[in-house]
């Protein structure tokens, strides 16, 4: 059997309970492209529709989707959903899915900053380095206006987990 090789990572799907102010956030704070305009979707007999019903089951009859990209080119599909749901704490960290998404930005203080002048908020007072006093690797969690959590890092994930952070 071949060894298996690292994949590429591709897009990821975030849920939002408001489309356009989403696409308006992301564009305008984190700067990323939008591939796709805000568009409609229906439970149909279109392929896109066919797919969906695939994924989400009979009766999901209608969504809106955003595709937006990043700086290196990672995809992000934005979900209103017509059911969605915006609890007032979405941080259930401790449940098995996705609980956060993380950018890098060497001016982690900085996109903090302009995250919660745009309706978002910290879960962290303020950034911490996995090396103080050595290296200047340094993140924070923050929340964007919507619910999602949004980890900061200022360098590499390589970087900052190459010389065993937790050691």
């Amino acid at each position: 059997m071949t060894a298996p090789y690292p994949r590429t990572f591709s897009h990821i799907g975030i849920s939002v309970p408001d489309l356009d102010a989403a696409v308006k956030f992301y564009s305008e704070v984190m700067g990323w492209y939008v591939i796709m305009p805000p568009t409609d979707v229906y439970e149909d007999d279109s392929a896109i529709g066919q797919m969906c019903t695939d994924v989400f089951g009979p009766n999901w009859k209608h969504f809106r989707i955003a595709h937006m990209s990043t700086g290196d080119k990672i995809g992000i599909e934005l979900f209103q959903f017509d059911n969605a749901e915006n609890p007032e704490d979405n941080f259930e960290y401790w449940k098995t899915g996705v609980f956060h998404f993380s950018v890098q930005d060497p001016d982690v203080e900085g996109l903090a900053a302009k995250i919660e002048a745009a309706g978002g908020k910290r879960r962290m007072k303020e950034p911490r380095y996995y090396y103080p006093g050595e290296k200047p690797y340094r993140m924070i969690y923050m929340e964007d206006p919507f619910g999602n959590i949004v980890e900061i890092y200022s360098h590499s994930y390589e970087l900052h987990y190459s010389s065993g952070a937790y050691n």
